[in-house]
C-alpha cells in the first residue's frame, strides 16, 4: 500500500531547462513518510523528490524530459571514467551519513549554483531554505561529501530505497580543477550502490537538448523511462 498523497501545486510555468518551453511539475505531499519499498516503486514510476514533496513531468507538449537510471551490474565505465575514479579515490575522502546543514555547505552551495549560471536570478539561499529545498524529506536521505586536505570541495544530496538510490542533487566547488566532481560523485555512488547491495542509480532527468543534463548519457549502459516503459541504451 502506498501512503496518500495531496497535491499541493499543478500550475503550468516556465520550464527550467528549455526556453520558450511550458512545465507542468504536479507537487505531491505523502501524509506518511515513504517506506524503502515505497520509494523503489515511486521511483520505478518515475518519481522526483524536492523537499517533502514528490515530482513527475506532466508538461502538455513536451517530452524532453526522460528519467534515467544505471543498472549497477551492467554499468561498465568507460575508460576515462575509470581514470577519474581512480584519481578521485587518491586525492578525496568521502563521508556517508545523514544530512548537515551548516555555513560551510549553504554557502557552497550558493556559489556552485551562481558561477555554473544556475541561479534563475533567484536569492541566495540560507540555512532553512537549503533543508526545504534537499534535507526534509519524505524518504530516507543521505549526504556524501567529498574533502580534499581537509577542505569541504563536494556534496552529494541522495535519497535510498531498498533496492535504490537517487542522486537528487550534487553541488561543488567550481574552482576544484584536480577532477570533475559532478562525475567522481556519481560514480562513487554506483560504488556505494554495489557495496550496499542496490541494483539501481537514478540520475534523475535526462534532456538531450540540456547541457546542463544531456551529459547523463555518458554513463552506458543506462536505461530511460519512455511512454511508461525503461528501455535500455547501449
Amino acid at each position: 500500500m502506498q501512503p496518500q498523497e495531496i497535491v499541493v501545486f499543478d500550475t503550468p510555468h516556465p520550464c527550467s531547462y528549455l526556453p520558450d518551453r511550458t512545465a507542468r511539475l504536479p507537487y505531491r505531499h505523502p501524509i506518511e513518510n515513504l517506506t524503502p519499498e515505497q520509494f523503489d516503486q515511486r521511483l520505478a514510476e518515475g518519481d522526483r523528490r524536492s523537499g517533502v514533496f514528490l515530482y513527475r513531468t506532466q508538461c502538455p507538449q513536451c517530452h524532453a524530459c526522460q528519467p534515467i537510471r544505471l543498472d549497477v551490474a551492467a554499468f561498465r565505465p568507460d575508460a576515462t571514467q575509470r581514470r577519474m575514479l581512480r584519481r578521485g579515490d587518491a586525492l578525496l575522502t568521502a563521508q556517508i551519513g545523514p544530512p548537515i546543514i551548516d555555513r560551510s555547505r549553504v554557502e557552497l552551495f550558493n556559489l556552485h549554483r551562481d558561477v555554473r549560471g544556475l541561479s534563475a536570478d533567484d536569492w541566495p539561499l540560507d540555512e532553512h531554505s537549503y533543508a526545504e529545498f534537499l534535507t526534509d524529506s519524505c524518504c530516507e536521505t543521505l549526504e556524501l561529501s567529498y574533502w580534499h586536505s581537509d577542505r569541504l570541495v563536494a556534496v552529494a544530496i541522495a535519497d535510498a530505497g531498498h533496492e535504490s538510490l537517487s542522486a537528487v542533487y550534487c553541488y561543488y566547488d567550481p574552482a576544484f580543477k584536480l577532477l570533475s566532481l559532478g562525475t567522481y560523485s556519481v560514480l562513487r555512488q554506483v560504488e556505494f550502490c554495489r557495496a550496499t547491495s542496490r541494483r539501481y542509480l537514478y540520475l534523475g532527468f535526462f534532456i538531450a537538448e540540456s547541457p546542463h543534463m544531456s551529459y547523463k548519457a555518458r554513463f552506458r549502459p543506462h536505461q530511460r523511462l519512455i511512454d511508461g516503459l525503461w528501455s535500455d541504451f547501449a
